[in-house]
């Protein structure tokens, strides 16, 4: 990875800038560049909101919950008339019991009430071997759906709740919150508008949710009698439920009302259709003698007999690929990825997890990507405990965490390719990397898999494997920048620094700080910056690494300045020079030649700070480095205004939008009007208020309050138009 750094002005768009540099690719801009006094012209786009439809599809069977549904349709219908506050009502009940599938067939029937969108996500509340879905993850996905525009999104938590909230205010909005862990995960993902609707469903029994927020609670208990054998005759066909009358009668009583063992059972007797009905009832009945299960409690063991009935009836090939898929950390997980862990062919997993998809073990969710059911994860992990030695877990594991880190190598290459690559170790036999043709489709890949390439960073975290943490916090930190995942770069390179102390590589403890450094100061947490990029410099004079020196030098730099302190942002900056020149690093050095200009400016030396940033002119120029040359000419701009020469100051400012519209950076843009506006101000005040008015409409959009706060008060400074 290259460690090309921000430039001055950027304040906290450095991330966008900085990754837009190193990738050579650029995002779609806001603003364009086109005839403005003369040269360009500039307008603000806005991004309509868009309307999510995120629905898992409606259950293909769905039997009964009459009184269920109808107690939904009620409670909606009861708020409409009197114009209450939000409903929220809350599905409880056991693990298996068809809480998500109530939800979404009552979801599907009423879509059409909620025509400005449907959001849906599991928050893995009971998830047997990932942890539950924290709030800012989850409302960063909602916004995710709502928003056209990725860089509209606020990097902080706080921010990014207030936009989710302000979104849908006033819209008629359903959230389907699946698998909640408890109220508490549950309460900050609430809309704030009476137009939205809410359904919740969890184990919990959400007391606090009916306390503070008056949900209506919905316990949701197994089938009846009638409908169970309903559900099981449709499976089964009524000619053969009128030919075994007992056995059928058998496998109700012994599936006790539970739609996931209901389905099972059913799943197997179509598969064996030879099979008597009453030998599969013999085998249901042993197994739940001996384990005591399928009653209404809230243990796994109350389906085990029915999963480990089912286990049985599978093939060694099958039955080692369900174990061994029970063990995978995150939410789902694709056939590449099933392939690594299992050590098979990508052709070959495909058709066993299709065989455990016909056999209600596994669930297809999407093109391409499987999951289990949360009990059923549970059971399978267990089986893989009992049947394969530790030697033999470890190794499926390292298989999917190797699958992981190569194919997020590759695509973090694609989407940046200035990058240098990284040293992932010996290919092992098994590991299967997934090949992507393009950066479109490493974008794609890192959108589905980001959350289980956070899951397998702490599962090798827990497990000490130090290289594969580190190279997967690497090769997530581009795309977790440029989608706003500050937080969970921040947590990724927590673990990612901590694993490097155990690599015996001075370099890359050096890197491990200096991004922790970054990813801290992106967050505002300044002193916590300045002691890891401290700790990186110190460590990179220590092992002699010069590069690593002039990188780390210019992170501090632009620590120090985000809290004001230019000599000190100037010092670091002036040593990250002189080494670059040192080395011969052109392009880094001509950043830093810049920063040096840009931080001597600061200080009010302005003859000397034209000299650096002219000479940084040329260098970017003639290394056609385009967003070098934008922030050089911020520089030289703020340089001319401050010295007087506004007319020049202008033409920097206008070429530097120019540049920056090309590159679509709206954050730097925006900045770069906010100094155009402020050099016109003294002779053309309509152009500086169309300036200015166009920064605050970016800085709006990007949620840098402080900023339009500050272009408020310099709009109401100017004349009124006569």
């Amino acid at each position: 990875m290259s460690e090309l750094p921000q430039g001055p002005l950027d304040g906290m768009a450095g991330a966008a800038e900085f990754h837009n540099t190193v990738s050579g690719t650029v995002q779609g801009p806001v603003v364009q560049a086109g005839q403005f006094h003369g040269d360009v012209h500039l307008h603000a786009a806005h991004s309509a909101p868009k309307v999510p439809r995120q629905l898992p599809a409606a259950p293909g069977t769905f039997i009964g919950r009459d009184a269920e549904l109808a107690s939904l349709s009620d409670v909606l219908e009861a708020s409409v008339q009197e114009g209450s506050a939000m409903v929220i009502s809350a599905i409880g009940g056991t693990g298996g019991i068809g809480k998500t599938w109530l939800a979404l067939h009552w979801a599907h029937q009423h879509v059409s009430q909620f025509p400005d969108g449907q959001l849906f996500i599991d928050l893995r509340g009971f998830d047997p071997s990932d942890k539950p879905v924290p709030p800012h993850e989850a409302v960063r996905g909602f916004l995710d759906a709502l928003v056209a525009d990725q860089k509209e999104i606020p990097a902080d938590l706080s921010s990014q709740l207030a936009l989710y909230r302000s979104l849908v205010a006033q819209r008629r909005i359903l959230v389907v919150l699946d698998n909640a862990r408890d109220s508490d995960q549950v309460a900050p993902l609430l809309p704030g508008s009476p137009t939205c609707t809410v359904l919740v469903t969890s184990r919990d029994q959400m007391a606090s949710l009916s306390a503070t927020h008056s949900a209506h609670m919905l316990p949701v208990d197994t089938l009846s009698e009638p409908d169970a054998r309903k559900l099981l005759s449709h499976h089964l066909g009524q000619e053969r439920q009128t030919a075994e009358p007992t056995a059928v009668t058998d496998l109700v009583a012994w599936c006790a009302g539970l739609p996931l063992a209901l389905s099972i059972v059913a799943s197997h007797a179509r598969l064996e259709p030879l099979t008597p009905l009453a030998d599969i009832a013999a085998e249901l009945r042993e197994a739940s003698t001996r384990l005591q299960v399928l009653d209404a409690g809230t243990s796994v063991t109350q389906i085990e007999a029915v999963l480990s009935w089912s286990y049985e009836a599978l093939t060694a090939e099958q039955a080692a690929a369900f174990r061994l898929v029970g063990l995978a950390p995150g939410s789902d997980l694709s056939v590449h990825a099933a392939a690594s862990l299992t050590g098979q062919s990508v052709t070959g997993v495909r058709r066993v997890l299709r065989q455990l998809v016909r056999v209600s073990l596994v669930q297809q969710h999407a093109v391409g990507r499987y999951r289990m059911h949360d009990l059923v994860r549970l059971y399978a992990a267990k089986r893989a405990r009992a049947e394969h030695p530790q030697e033999e877990r470890d190794r499926a594991l390292q298989g999917l965490a190797e699958f992981c880190a190569r194919t997020a190598h590759d695509a973090d290459v694609l989407i940046a390719p200035h990058h240098t690559a990284i040293e992932l170790g010996e290919h092992s036999d098994g590991c299967q990397p997934q090949h992507l043709a393009d950066a479109q489709a490493a974008w794609e890949w890192f959108s589905a898999e980001r959350a289980n390439l956070m899951a397998v960073l702490h599962m090798a975290a827990e497990r000490g494997w130090h290289a594969r943490v580190w190279q997967l916090a690497w090769t997530l930190t581009t795309f977790q920048l440029r989608q706003g995942h500050l937080h969970d770069n921040l947590i990724a390179w927590q673990a990612g620094a901590s694993a490097s102390k155990h690599l015996n590589d001075p370099h890359t403890r050096t890197r491990s700080h200096r991004h922790l450094g970054r990813a801290c100061a992106q967050l505002g947490r300044h002193q916590e910056a300045l002691t890891h990029l401290e700790e990186g410099l110190a460590g990179a004079e220590g092992d002699g690494d010069q590069l690593g020196q002039a990188h780390t030098h210019r992170a501090i730099a632009k620590a120090w300045e985000e809290q004001g302190n230019y000599q000190k942002a100037l010092e670091h900056a002036q040593q990250a020079l002189q080494i670059y020149d040192s080395l011969s690093i052109e392009v880094s050095g001509s950043h830093a030649l810049n920063e040096v200009g840009w931080y001597t400016a600061k200080l009010g030396h302005f003859a000397q700070a034209r000299q650096y940033c002219a000479r940084a002119l040329t260098k970017c120029r003639r290394s056609d480095d385009r967003s070098g040359e934008a922030r050089t000419l911020l520089s030289l701009g703020y340089i001319d205004h401050h010295t007087g020469d506004t007319h020049t100051a202008e033409r920097h400012f206008r070429r530097a939008i120019a540049l920056y519209s090309n590159l679509g950076d709206t954050t730097a843009q925006a900045d770069a009007l906010d100094h155009l506006g402020h050099a016109l101000a003294d002779h053309d005040t309509e152009e500086a208020d169309r300036a200015w008015r166009q920064a605050l409409e970016l800085y709006s959009t990007q949620h840098r309050d402080a900023d339009a706060q500050r272009i408020h008060a310099c709009l109401k400074k100017l004349p009124t138009p006569s």
